[in-house]
């Protein structure tokens, strides 16, 4: 089931709003300049208040990681849900997949607005590393409790390897460019570099406990207690 429709309405309108918000605020970056757009701008641009605005973004630096969260927090909660017998590898691939491809889509022409406001600003850069650190910690506990035997070690690298390869991917073909047909063609390109460091941790090719985050079965939908 895809990540929107498994939300209910009341989540996919807030979805919306944010998404919408964050889509004008890149724009208006693009024909205006960061510094010289202002938050009342951006909530006028995506036809809601600044109150709203400051409901979902506490910042106008904010704004510009909202596509980067929400992306990292579905991989954290595809991952945290494995299929049932799905082993920990199977689990990593199939959740960073279809987010590696949403990414190849989104924000077209405004995604190298986006990295390039990062790499000029040394204070959206410091939040970037924040942000990838803890996204890191996070799918760690999430890889140790799908992989019991994995070690400490190994679970730190490979939730490097799975947050870091999408994030290098992404910023690397927005920097330059890459149009969507491109882009796919890189993320799938670095999907199967971080299989291949991957496939070498043997942990990761044994099935998850059963009980782990509510297994589901191969239709999407949670597994029920006997």
């Amino acid at each position: 089931m895809d990540h929107v429709e498994s939300l209910g309405l009341r989540e996919r309108k807030k979805l919306r709003t944010r998404q919408a918000i964050a889509a004008a605020a890149l724009r208006l970056f693009a024909e205006r300049g960061y510094e010289d757009t202002t938050i009342a701008e951006i909530a006028a641009a995506a036809d809601v208040s600044p109150r709203t605005f400051f409901s979902y973004f506490p910042s106008k630096e904010e704004v510009i990681f909202a596509e980067v969260d929400d992306r990292l927090a579905e991989v954290r909660e595809r991952l945290a849900a494995p299929l049932e017998g799905e082993t920990p590898l199977a689990a990593i691939r199939r959740s960073v997949v279809d987010v590696m491809h949403a990414l190849a889509t989104e924000h077209g022409e405004y995604g190298a607005v986006q990295v390039r406001l990062v790499f000029e600003r040394p204070a959206l850069q410091a939040r970037a590393l924040q942000r990838m650190y803890d996204a890191q910690q996070e799918v760690q506990e999430v890889i140790c409790g799908l992989s019991p035997d994995i070690t400490e070690a190994d679970a730190v690298v490979v939730a490097g390897i799975a947050v870091g390869g999408v994030q290098a991917a992404v910023i690397h073909c927005r920097r330059y460019g890459y149009d969507a047909a491109q882009m796919r063609a890189a993320l799938d390109r670095a999907l199967a570099i971080m299989e291949d460091g991957l496939g070498s941790v043997a942990a990761l090719s044994k099935p998850g406990p059963a009980n782990y985050g509510g297994m589901r079965s191969s239709g999407g939908r949670p597994s029920q207690p006997g």
